[in-house]
């Protein structure tokens, strides 16, 4: 399984506390959003596909998902996750002794930077045609590694590319490989 980043164009807002304390607030992920990663391919995220992570995962909170630029994590309480019918919507205290998240903060406050990200494995997916040609791909099960305020909410062309060369891969196969593949996941929602 390949690690994955998704992208989505969210306003994040800042709150500032009584006692000082500086959050910024928004959605990280929308449930089934369809982005479309390249013609005629789709991608959406399913209700219920963070709920595993969210319960086992120390995610950090990173900036353009530099591991170098950690604003806040869930194991030190600093991030909180939780997700609701419109998607994963987190909340991070800024660490007022970090120059770097003071910028971002200030940034996303005066609305220079709204986007949002989160790096995952797939664990669960399923793809239904769409009309013709189209294809989406939803996501049912994501290992949620990190979520990042991000400058460009826009898919980059590196990473789609390596989920469309899977995708050919999986096209490729001959069609008993596939029929093998689609009854051994029917085998396996039987457990």
């Amino acid at each position: 399984m390949e690690n994955r980043n998704a992208f989505f164009e969210e306003k994040f807002k800042v709150r500032a506390e009584p006692d000082g304390g500086k959050y910024i607030e928004g959605y990280f992920a929308v449930f089934n959003q369809r982005t479309e990663l390249w013609q005629k391919f789709f991608e959406e995220i399913a209700p219920g596909a963070f709920d595993k992570s969210l319960k086992e995962n120390d995610i950090r909170c990173l900036f353009n998902h530099n591991p170098d630029v950690v604003l806040a994590r869930t194991a030190s309480g600093t991030l909180e996750l939780r997700t609701d019918a419109h998607g994963l919507w987190g909340s991070l205290r800024v660490n007022e002794d970090d120059k770097q998240a003071l910028d971002v903060y200030a940034r996303v406050s005066r609305g220079d930077i709204s986007g949002c990200s989160f790096g995952f494995v797939p664990m669960k997916e399923e793809y239904d045609k769409l009309g013709d040609d189209d294809v989406l791909c939803r996501i049912l099960e994501a290992d949620v590694r990190e979520v990042s305020v991000c400058v460009f909410p826009a898919y980059p062309q590196t990473e789609v590319q390596a989920r469309r060369r899977d995708f050919e891969k999986a096209r490729a196969a001959s069609s008993a490989d596939r029929v093998a593949a689609i009854r051994q996941r029917l085998e396996n929602l039987k457990v």
